[in-house]
This record gives structure tokens, C-alpha cells and sequence, in this order.
């Protein structure tokens, strides 16, 4: 499935959501395309780099953050960007600048954490040090806020050719599910020649997002913070 649009509208500019967007595509297209495989060599996290089983190019405290800026195509640069464009402009008119970008940065810390636990404790050695990239795990701690926030919003998705409506938490919890589905069947990194998919880091990054989602909300910090529109009411 495939998102197109969610209906609502931004009440205000998403400026940390369009900065992020044009930092991943700046970083793809600038120094990545130049020499796609030095440039995933040496920014991508290793899990094997926390266990101190290998010698990583850089530190992991460092590259678990050049790594959520890295994609390893265009489909995947493309498609990341895709769901943070829809997405997160509304979850960042309900967390405010500030703590949407620390939604994301914290998202994506997590969802590399997951991975690498998961990796090492069910991993060979040659998974761990598969390299791991993309900005997936933070836009899944998006997806997850998302969730929380906006889940009778109607998600305009292209299915095989068909456009349809669907329920943002029928979307997302389809979505979640099948991470954690495909989790379970292995563990594998994203890699710069379409290798596995970073599940683990989707079902962390998610998580993340929906408990912070909940706590904030619960805190009353964003008590004024509108809610979505009901479906009858969403436009396209």
C-alpha cells in the first residue's frame, strides 16, 4: 500500500518536517550519489561496532546518527520521504517544533537500539556487521505518534492500481503488523544493494513514537493540540 494523502491540512508551516526532508535528500544527492559505496561505508551504523566485535569506520555513538540520513537507492530515499511528507506535518503541528525534531532524533536512536539488541542477541556475527542505514526507524517513531494523534484520519492509498480510503489506524496497524511479522523471520540490516529490511529498528522506532505520543499527551503539554478531523469531515 502505498500513501498518497491523509486530508489534513497542516495548521502551520512544518518547517522542522520540510528541513528534514531536504537534509536527507541533500545528503543522498550530494554525498552519496558522488560514490554510493564509499559514502554507506563510512557513515552507516554497525551493531557489531556496540558489542566491540569489529572496527567500524566511525564511533557508533556517531554513526547512529550519519546513518539516519543515508538511504541506499532512490526507490528507498523516495519512499521514506514519501510517508515523512504526509505524516509529519500533522505530528508536528501536535508536538511543536522542538519536540517533534526531538521525536525524530530520539525515534531513530531507538529504532537503532532495537536493532542492534535484537541483532546481537539473535544475529550471526555477519549480521552484525551488515551495515545499517536509513531513515525508516525515525519515521516509524512518526508513524506511531501519528497514530496516536490521528487514527480516524482517512489515508488516501494507492492499492496495487486503485486509490482507496482507509483508517489511519487500520493504515498503521497494518503497517506495524507486518514489521513484526517480518521481524520474526529473521534478522537483517538494510544494506546499499537492497539487502534485508532494518524490521526490528520499524518495530522500535514505532513503539517509541506511540508511548511518547501517550505520555505527552497524558502530561497535558499539548493540551491544545487539535485532534483529527472525523472522516466525514477530512478532505483530500
Amino acid at each position: 500500500m502505498i500513501p498518497l494523502s491523509d486530508g489534513i491540512a497542516a495548521r502551520s508551516f512544518p518547517f522542522v518536517n520540510v528541513a528534514l526532508i531536504v537534509a536527507n535528500f541533500a545528503v543522498w544527492i550530494f554525498y552519496e550519489l558522488p560514490h554510493l559505496g564509499t559514502s554507506v561505508y563510512h557513515a552507516s551504523f554497525y551493531p557489531c561496532a556496540v558489542q566491540g566485535t569489529c572496527h567500524a569506520p566511525e564511533p557508533w555513538g556517531v554513526s547512529w546518527f550519519t546513518a539516519m540520513f543515508l538511504h541506499g537507492s532512490w526507490d528507498h530515499i523516495l519512499g521514506n520521504m514519501l510517508f515523512l511528507a504526509i505524516f509529519g506535518k500533522n505530528v508536528e503541528d501536535s508536538f511543536g517544533h522542538v519536540r517533534y525534531l526531538a521525536l525524530y532524533i530520539a525515534g531513530g536512536f531507538v529504532a537503532a537500539l532495537t536493532q542492534t539488541l535484537m541483532t546481537l542477541i539473535g544475529g550471526s556475527a555477519a549480521d552484525a556487521a551488515v551495515p545499517v542505514l536509513g531513515a525508516s526507524g525515525a519515521i516509524a517513531a512518526v508513524l506511531g505518534a501519528y497514530f496516536v494523534f490521528y487514527p480516524d484520519s482517512r489515508i488516501l492509498t494507492l492499492v496495487l492500481v486503485f486509490p482507496v480510503r482507509i483508517y489511519a489506524w487500520v493504515f498503521l496497524g497494518l503497517w506495524f503488523l507486518y514489521q513484526l511479522v517480518e521481524a520474526n523471520f529473521g534478522l537483517f540490516s538494510s544494506s546499499a544493494n537492497g539487502g534485508g529490511t532494518a524490521f526490528f529498528a520499524h518495530v522500535g522506532g514505532f513503539a517509541f513514537g506511540f508511548i511518547a505520543a501517550r505520555l505527552l499527551a497524558g502530561s497535558g503539554l499539548l493540551a491544545g493540540t487539535a485532534r483529527a478531523p472525523t472522516a466525514a469531515s477530512a478532505s483530500a
